[in-house]
């Protein structure tokens, strides 16, 4: 059964700025800060070295790549028509609710590419061809999700892209390009970092598993079934706390142990998750687990620092 979504009647038709947060949904801009916080405190811990100004600038670009895979989610998911079919539950879209026009959103997304573009050029005039190769990855990645013949967020490995690009390649990433190495604390952070990043697709996932199911979104909630996708979730959200004694012991700083402060607030969150009901009620869990994903990085950078500053 399909219907068109209702068109906002014209009293209520947001200014631009309001649809232009819309289409570039803010809130998820925290799994872009977290690994970068992280990765330029451990970087810091073990080295003593932060340049201030090419931290600010990875900051800038990896703010960029998700504002533009934000921007194609938006418009991607609109020009296939997935708006049109049954009751979607998700936030609205920006280009779906005719606030935005398509060609417009699209010229956006490639005005951010190209600005992010500019960025990684220094970076890769600083640090070499891996910077070039990671901030590719990462462009073609984030534009990907929603875009061309077979977009990512049609199939099963969406939490996958996520942990990857914005734990691994981002916690790493930022620790190399700032002191020219990796170290094995920054490593186990990429998981932990990347783990919550996914845990939040995860519910993103899960709260539309009914739709995606009629628009032919094989996501990994939609392959596995409720139940399962449930337990992956709890899984992402509760792995980073197991590894904190890992990333205290490789430190060698007691400090790092701080995001174990959280453990209740995620015991909770995971609770909460099994009794949302259907629907709407998901974002709340949502952004919960965005704001815990940037306070369990805040919390470790804070213990880097301090490993650093009072080694305990």
């Amino acid at each position: 059964m399909t219907a068109r979504p209702s068109q906002p009647a014209a009293d209520s038709r947001p200014g631009a700025a309001a649809a232009w947060l819309a289409a570039t949904r803010p809130r998820s801009l925290l799994v872009a800060i977290s690994p970068v916080l992280v990765g330029a405190a451990l970087g810091w811990q073990r080295t003593g070295r932060l340049d201030v100004m090419v931290a600010a600038i990875v900051l800038v670009a990896a703010l960029l790549i998700q504002v533009a895979s934000n921007l194609q989610n938006d418009v991607g998911y609109t020009v296939r028509g997935a708006e049109r079919v049954g009751q979607r539950t998700g936030l609205p879209r920006a280009t779906a609710q005719g606030w935005l026009p398509v060609t417009v959103v699209r010229a956006a997304v490639v005005a951010v590419v190209l600005l992010a573009l500019v960025l990684g050029l220094w970076l890769v005039l600083l640090r070499g061809w891996p910077v070039l190769a990671m901030g590719v990855a990462s462009l073609l990645a984030a534009v990907a999700y929603m875009g061309g013949p077979r977009p990512i967020a049609y199939t099963p490995f969406g939490e996958v892209t996520v942990f990857v690009f914005f734990g691994l390649v981002a916690v790493m990433g930022t620790d190399w390009v700032l002191t020219g190495s990796v170290g094995a604390t920054s490593v186990l952070a990429s998981v932990a970092v990347g783990g919550l990043a996914a845990a939040a697709l995860a519910v993103n996932n899960q709260r539309d598993i009914a739709h995606d199911t009629l628009v032919g979104r094989r996501t990994l909630a939609v392959c596995v079934g409720a139940a399962w996708a449930g337990r992956c979730y709890a899984a992402l959200l509760l792995g980073p706390f197991v590894l904190c004694p890992a990333m205290a012991w490789t430190s060698r700083s007691a400090a790092l142990l701080l995001p174990l402060l959280l453990v209740p607030s995620a015991l909770a969150l995971r609770r909460d998750f099994d009794a949302c009901p259907p629907g709407l009620a998901y974002n709340q869990i949502l952004f919960r687990t965005f704001r815990l994903e940037l306070v369990f990085a805040v919390l470790l950078a804070c213990g880097a620092v301090l490993g650093r500053l009072v080694p305990i």
